[in-house]
């Protein structure tokens, strides 16, 4: 972590900071603001297809079913009409 850290975590250097916490909520949305700026998503896209039909796949879908297990279940504002 940067030595300049500011805030709620700035001394917690190396702790596991658990799910839904602000930081990894920050890098989580500036990782997909890169991503999406990037103009690679199609790319990206195609990549992460060829891994889920690569030998890794089982692993993947095994570890995406484990992290839907502890979800709440989608956003109700996602779909929203305005």
């Amino acid at each position: 972590m940067d030595d300049k850290a500011k805030g709620e975590h700035a001394s917690d250097k190396g702790a596991n900071q658990g799910e839904g916490d602000y930081r990894s909520a920050r890098e989580y949305d500036e990782h997909v603001r890169r991503t999406a700026e990037s103009g690679k998503v199609d790319e990206k896209a195609h990549e992460a297809e060829e891994e889920l039909e690569g030998k890794e796949g089982d692993a993947l879908r095994e570890a995406e079913e484990l992290g839907k297990s502890h979800s709440h279940g989608e956003d109700p504002e996602l779909n929203k009409k305005k």
